[in-house]
């Protein structure tokens, strides 16, 4: 190796060790982040079916209780209830915003297609927006 070969390794090799320390701290944040965002979408649905605004109003964006009992009763009329997450990752654009993958059943059957959601933090909890 030539004297300026190995001036360039030490470079590389100092910001790959940077990038390796670095690494763990973001996969953390990020894995609590989705397991915040996987725990409200199932708490959620677990709630949805007792349909008590109080429980499920500060698990949703914006929605003041008129609202809330709007959504809640459309959901129940249709029957939605939460079959699996199938995965959950940031968002990229807003890294304080989780996108939940679902497969949901309405009205006792299963959707093919996976169904998106979008689950925010915000300074009183997380929260889903519908």
């Amino acid at each position: 190796m030539t004297r300026f070969a190995s001036r360039r390794a030490a470079p590389r090799a100092m910001v790959l060790a940077l990038g390796l320390l670095a690494a763990p701290g973001c996969r953390s944040s990020e894995a609590r982040k989705t397991e915040a965002a996987r725990a409200t979408v199932q708490r959620f649905f677990e709630a949805l079916p007792e349909g008590d605004c109080a429980e499920l109003g500060p698990l949703l964006v914006g929605k003041a209780a008129d609202a809330c009992r709007e959504t809640v009763d459309e959901m129940k009329e249709h029957g939605f209830s939460l079959v699996e997450v199938l995965d959950a990752r940031v968002d990229g654009r807003d890294a304080n915003a989780v996108l939940v993958r679902t497969r949901i059943a309405r009205d006792g059957r299963v959707r093919e297609e996976p169904l998106l959601l979008r689950v925010e933090q915000h300074p009183d909890g997380w929260k889903l927006r519908l």
